[in-house]
């Protein structure tokens, strides 16, 4: 018995012991389980915050490295921006800004038209921004020698129905080309002599006023758009309301089309008609016809290009005698030699609105140096032959430097 009761003590002791053991590497695996997914939760929240607040640049880091104690009690200045969500949120409410320059300088003899020898023409300043899903705003300075000036402000509603696009505000009429085209924005250091003479000059048919255009149906790769335009009567020497109702009306057709994939034609049909300086029985109607060629290979467009461009303008004003038949045109061609430079030349061909019987002729060469799509260089000789027989020879210079966000022009 006593050994029978001696192996049973022994037999539970050892069985005890294993027991314990058993218990003691489950508590271990346990622990190291436990430890494991610690390190892996820590591991997970790091990629968390990693992605949702990315790593500052080395710059800012240094920046802020580098930057001076904070006096105690002062308020930290805030860490400059350098780009982002933040930089994006900044401007969502901020127009577009820029400014164009246009510095003109002018050499020889211009008797009927003198032009002064050296002149900051024009520097435009411009504020564009959509307002809405359904509206844009574009507002354009000129600040010159003589002032500044609203060059143009208008409201555009883009999501009309039935495909219209209205226009409400200060704007250059659409009649012909030029007409639409602000200063700095031609390929000319001067406008044309038709211009000059028929369309109120620099200044050209720019009035108050409320636009609505659309694209009509036409035939298969022709785009067709109709443009009436209707405005309080008041444009530089061209028109001059006397009452109210003395409103000056203008319409206009434009088609576009392809000739190959490197080649374009565009052409457009202008009318517009309102009272001059001599009252609201006197009447001034003008006829105009454009035709633009583009040739733009798709591969080499900024190297190699042409263009050819024509204008043609009548014009019936009401005299108090008799009325003026004025005609005057333009023809003027530009070819790329390369990325910076460009060559072209202009005819010009001119009645004056007032006095049909003077006629004024001109013939300018032109070159031009691009440093940079923000800057132009442009050197231009200009002969004119007036109606008094009296000639002009003059060599014009013309820099041109843009900053800013400036919106693109019409096509």
């Amino acid at each position: 018995m006593k050994k029978i009761a001696w192996l049973a003590f022994v037999f539970f002791v050892a069985a005890s012991g294993i027991h314990g053991q058993q218990r003691d590497e489950v508590q271990e695996r346990l622990k190291a389980l436990e430890e494991r997914i610690r390190a892996l939760e820590t591991e997970l929240a790091a990629l968390k915050s990693a992605q949702a607040a990315p790593a500052p640049a080395e710059p800012v880091a240094a920046a802020v490295a580098q930057a001076p104690p904070v006096a105690p009690g002062a308020v930290p200045a805030q860490l400059p921006v350098y780009g982002g969500a933040a930089a994006g949120m900044s401007k969502v409410f901020n127009p577009d800004i820029s400014v164009v320059g246009n510095f003109l300088g002018a050499a020889g003899g211009n008797p009927i038209r003198p032009v002064p020898a050296l002149e900051l023409s024009e520097a435009e300043a411009g504020f564009q921004a959509v307002i809405d899903p359904y509206a844009r705003g574009d507002i354009f300075l000129a600040f010159g020698p003589e002032g500044v000036e609203l060059e143009e402000a208008y409201l555009t509603f883009t999501s009309l129905p039935f495909g219209l696009v209205a226009k409400a505000g200060k704007m250059r009429a659409a009649f012909g080309r030029v007409n639409t085209f602000h200063a700095h924005n031609l390929p000319w250091t001067d406008r044309p002599l038709v211009t000059e003479n028929l369309l109120g000059g620099e200044e050209g048919i720019s009035d108050s006023g409320v636009s609505l255009s659309r694209i009509l149906p036409a035939p298969k790769n022709i785009f067709l758009e109709g443009t009436a335009q209707l405005y309080r009567g008041e444009s530089a020497d061209v028109f001059a309301p006397e009452r109210r109702g003395d409103l000056t009306l203008l319409g206009r057709l434009r088609g576009y089309g392809d000739l190959s994939e490197s080649t374009n034609v565009e052409m457009g049909f202008s009318y517009a008609r309102g009272k001059n300086e001599n009252g609201s029985d006197f009447l001034t109607q003008l006829y105009g016809l454009d035709a633009t060629l583009r040739w733009k290979p798709l591969r080499r467009a900024i190297y190699r290009s042409f263009l050819l461009r024509t204008e043609l303008v009548w014009s019936h004003r009401e005299e108090p005698a008799l009325t003026q038949r004025a005609f005057g045109l333009y023809t003027a061609g530009e070819y790329r030699l390369n990325r910076r430079w460009t060559a072209g030349a202009r005819y010009d061909r001119s009645g004056r609105a007032r006095d049909a019987s003077l006629t004024d002729r001109g013939f300018s060469a032109l070159l031009t140096y691009w440093p940079s799509e923000f800057s132009q260089l442009r050197g231009q000789y200009r002969f004119g032959r007036y109606a008094e027989g009296r000639d002009a020879h003059e060599f014009r210079f013309q820099l041109l430097f843009s900053m800013g966000a400036h919106g693109a022009h019409p096509f």
